[in-house]
């Protein structure tokens, strides 16, 4: 296993992560998954299943948003982060990693747990065919609908609001008001893998219920018992379903609109 820290300029800021490969001898190239943590997380969240897939032939990196974590190091003001900066960050990682030659370009899969996996929705839309496949980990696809019902009006956004321990800024619930959900989902041609709590007390699971009559060729695990946070034997159940997704498209070619 090859497992580094990596980081990417772009924007006049730096996307920092850690990344997890297969062994190689120099002419092979894996499936590759970009791995982004919900609100105000971390790169080390997925850091040990970055080494789980590495392990098995897949190579995996795990980013930090710029300014969407408090321990984020790249200076990025957190009032300065928006779901549009989080989308330019998994691109520039994307276009950073898939310049490997250890990289399958055909096989580039995101990953998003809760607001992770809202961004990786929305990056899909804004680079159709580029990703292969979608792996949404309870995504905080109800975070567009909860803030813009808290202020309907855009004259009700303040400047800054404090929020679960991170302070946003005014342009973050701007670039919740435009963002079209569904329709990410229903131009989205590859595969969706759709892991969600059936006791999740932050993301209902009427919404990946939602997504799953909406998208073209969605799968939806319910865990049972599992609230917005997995267990340890969830995660590994997770783990190994992410893996058969991905072997499950080794050999087929992605649809195409």
């Amino acid at each position: 296993m090859n497992k580094f820290d990596f980081t990417v300029p772009h924007h006049g800021r730096s996307t920092h992560g850690i990344a997890a490969f297969p062994d190689g001898n120099g002419s092979t190239s894996f499936p590759l998954i970009i791995m982004s943590h919900g609100y105000n997380g971390y790169e080390t969240d997925f850091e040990k299943t970055t080494e789980y897939f590495a392990a098995h032939g897949v190579a995996a990196a795990s980013i930090t948003f710029c300014g969407g974590s408090t321990r984020d190091g790249s200076g990025f003001p957190t009032t300065s982060m928006t779901i549009d900066t989080e989308c330019e960050d998994v691109i520039a990682v994307a276009d950073a990693l898939t310049a490997r030659p250890d990289v399958d370009k055909s096989r580039v899969y995101l990953f998003g747990a809760s607001m992770g996996g809202l961004v990786s929705v929305i990056t899909s839309q804004r680079c159709p065919g580029r990703f292969r496949g979608l792996l949404l980990l309870f995504p905080a696809l109800c975070v567009p609908d909860n803030w813009n019902e808290r202020f309907p009006d855009v004259s009700d956004i303040p400047e800054s609001l404090e929020f679960w321990g991170m302070e946003l800024g005014r342009g973050f619930f701007l670039s919740l008001r435009t963002l079209d959900v569904d329709g990410a989902l229903a131009s989205f041609d590859g595969r969706i893998l759709l892991m969600h709590g059936d006791r999740d007390p932050i993301v209902p699971l009427s919404y990946a219920l939602h997504a799953k009559e909406t998208g073209r060729r969605v799968s939806l695990e319910t865990f049972i018992g599992e609230g917005h946070g997995f267990s340890l034997p969830a995660t590994l159940r997770m783990e190994g379903m992410m893996k058969l997704f991905i072997d499950g498209d080794a050999d087929a070619e992605p649809t195409k609109s």
